[in-house]
């Protein structure tokens, strides 16, 4: 069964107008910025930083659509679905990141964040030509990790007008996924095709139509608001805490032994110890010193709990 539409998201986006002019609203001159190549150094890191201000006066201003967004993630996630980003260029890049961090901070598996980037693996080290413009590649990339209408789909792209992610909106659309767009222009094309439309209008960059700058900032923030606030809402998170994470080396092995000791009130020593008793799981780890329980008894609570570790606490 499809993922439950929130009430009223599409009527929301369908209410903007279009107007074409608007669309290249990324690559207009900043006028604060037109004799970039006569600055000194210092000149120049100023006035990236106080254009840099802008974006999270931006973010902010986008924050209800960006819940609708998580809203969208959970339900999804709930129902056995994934989210795939959709990116191209410097978006791209800035989703198969976001994908990438998912895995070692939330314990999730690689396939529940994915992000498909225009013209495959080798675009993300460098421009792969023409990829961006294909809207059937986007479809064909879809197909290929066996998009279902219980995944939700966010494109993203500063301009708005990426043919790849255009299509990859529609396609999702019409297989029944929910659509996220993420750009930078609000009167563009991709307002029409998704059922949350997240438009942090930052304003011309420093450096004409270079959107790895502000507008890559205010993607890279919008994409660690979705997954950290859906990850924390589907129970990856305890308290402020990565309860998830991974033993991946030993910074991270040293980090968990921080964590379980904040999270249970207990020592390091004993931490420690649990850690070493639960096979390095933290949950169990968690419980075993909150409940004084063994580590049998402790991953018995939390079947019994369906994985629901503050359930499986009694909080």
């Amino acid at each position: 069964m499809r993922v439950p539409r929130i009430a009223a998201a599409r009527g929301y986006n369908l209410m903007v107008t279009l107007r074409p002019k608007e669309y290249r609203r990324s690559e207009l001159r900043n006028p604060a910025s037109k004799n970039l190549d006569r600055l000194s150094a210092l000149q120049i890191v100023r006035l990236m930083n106080r254009e840099d201000g802008k974006v999270s006066v931006a973010v902010g201003r986008t924050l209800p659509a960006i819940a609708r967004g998580v809203d969208f993630i959970v339900q999804a996630v709930r129902g056995g679905g994934r989210l795939i980003y959709v990116g191209a260029g410097s978006s791209g890049r800035i989703a198969v990141l976001d994908a990438a961090e998912c895995p070692p901070t939330f314990g999730t598996s690689a396939k529940l964040v994915q992000a498909l980037i225009a013209g495959g693996r080798a675009a993300i080290t460098r421009a792969v030509e023409g990829a961006e413009d294909s809207t059937t590649n986007a479809e064909r990339d879809l197909r290929k990790i066996k998009l279902t209408r219980h995944d939700v789909v966010a494109g993203i792209c500063a301009s708005g007008t990426t043919p790849y992610v255009l299509g990859a909106l529609r396609f999702a659309s019409k297989t029944g996924a929910a659509t996220i767009a993420i750009t930078v222009n609000r009167n563009a094309p991709v307002a029409r095709v998704a059922d949350v439309l997240i438009a942090t209008d930052v304003g011309p960059e420093v450096l004409t139509g270079s959107t790895r700058l502000k507008s890559g900032s205010a993607q890279k923030m919008v994409l660690n608001m979705l997954t950290t606030a859906a990850m924390a809402r589907l129970g990856h998170v305890y308290e402020n805490l990565m309860i998830d994470v991974k033993a991946s080396n030993r910074k991270v092995s040293q980090r968990m032994v921080r964590i379980l000791a904040d999270a249970s009130g207990k020592s390091l020593s004993a931490s420690e110890h649990a850690l070493r008793q639960s096979g390095h799981n933290l949950r169990v780890a968690l419980v075993m010193l909150k409940l004084r329980l063994d580590a049998a008894e402790a991953a018995k609570k939390l079947r019994d709990a369906k994985g629901h570790l503050r359930a499986a606490l009694g909080e």
